[in-house]
């Protein structure tokens, strides 16, 4: 036996609407359904209630959008004034603090200039899950954008020491090392003021 696919949930309200009239007219004088169940005037008259409060909610909504666009309208006529006022109030007082802040206004804090990070400590080199690997960790340094690694066979010439990779976090795997082969590495920290010393050297054999 067939049954019935209303799909009322997937409908918007307006196309509910026309399907219930729809239905209704079909069902009017329709002598295979002589009594239908809720009644037909029922039914129309639930659909007339949701299309008044469909008609009064679309109202609301374009009557919120104007005042919404009176609001953004009247906020940039005031940011407007007061960026003028504070042009005029800043002609006057100069770099006086006190004279602006009489005029209840406040002045712009200076910019501070970035610092040098501190040098990554606690370095450490451990064996890799794989051969030719090496893990590297060591603890993050605050406010810092990167790290960048280097690595030698020879620590006792400082000329020796050259760059490897570029971490973005406190830890980094080094791959395609020669196995057998003692590395050091060194690392150091970058931010917006420029980069770090140097940690202290880390050793290890790579497996």
């Amino acid at each position: 036996m067939p049954r019935i696919r209303l799909n009322l949930k997937n409908l918007s309200v307006t196309d509910k609407i026309a399907k219930g009239r729809h239905i209704v007219t079909s069902m009017t004088d329709n002598k295979s359904f002589p009594s239908p169940i809720p009644p037909l005037p029922e039914i129309t008259t639930a659909l007339d209630n949701l299309s008044e409060a469909f008609a009064l909610v679309q109202s609301a909504k374009s009557e919120t959008s104007t005042r919404v666009a009176n609001q953004v309208n009247a906020e940039v006529i005031v940011d407007e004034a007061l960026t003028k006022l504070a042009s005029y109030v800043e002609s006057i007082a100069g770099k006086h603090h006190s004279l602006i802040m009489s005029a209840g206004m406040e002045t712009k804090a200076p910019r501070s200039t970035p610092t040098t990070p501190d040098v990554p400590q606690g370095l450490s080199a451990r064996a890799g899950d794989h051969e030719g690997e090496i893990n590297l960790f060591w603890k993050a340094v605050p406010n810092t954008k990167s790290y960048t690694i280097e690595a030698t066979n020879d620590p006792a010439i400082a000329t020796s020491w050259t760059h490897v990779v570029i971490a973005t976090s406190a830890s980094r795997v080094i791959s395609n090392l020669t196995s057998g082969k003692r590395y050091w590495f060194r690392v150091a920290a970058v931010s917006a003021g420029g980069q770090s010393g140097w940690s202290e050297p880390a050793t290890k054999v790579v497996p």
